[in-house]
């Protein structure tokens, strides 16, 4: 489905936007209003709760990029896709899936994240 594959790419850009104004007016294109994220280490709800969590994310992660794994699937109103954590030699840090649901406007309504492997 190129939806899946479109959505799954715009959220990984989002995570990987690095210019806060940026990043926050690509959450809000993505995000429902009361959209909530969660995964094993952190959630979040609405727009700044979500742009908070990802801008933590980066703090932790510095000039680590976000990649898709695999092709990402969808059904009715259920997104999954399977992604990467690279760090700043290229090498992979972490992998993982994460599964959404959409809101009847297209955009996420929420996100569960999992994590696979860390190295």
């Amino acid at each position: 489905m190129d939806t899946a594959s479109t959505l799954a790419r715009h959220y990984l850009d989002a995570w990987n936007e690095r210019d806060a104004p940026a990043r926050r007016a690509r959450v809000a294109r993505l995000f429902t209003l009361d959209a909530r994220y969660v995964d094993p280490m952190m959630a979040g709800a609405g727009h700044d709760g979500i742009d908070a969590l990802i801008a933590a994310a980066q703090q932790h992660f510095p000039e680590h990029r976000f990649a898709l794994h695999g092709t990402p699937d969808a059904h009715h109103d259920v997104l999954r896709f399977g992604w990467t954590l690279h760090g700043p030699d290229g090498a992979e840090v972490v992998r993982g899936m994460d599964v959404a649901t959409l809101g009847s406007d297209g955009r996420l309504a929420s996100v569960a994240g999992f994590l696979d492997t860390a190295a």
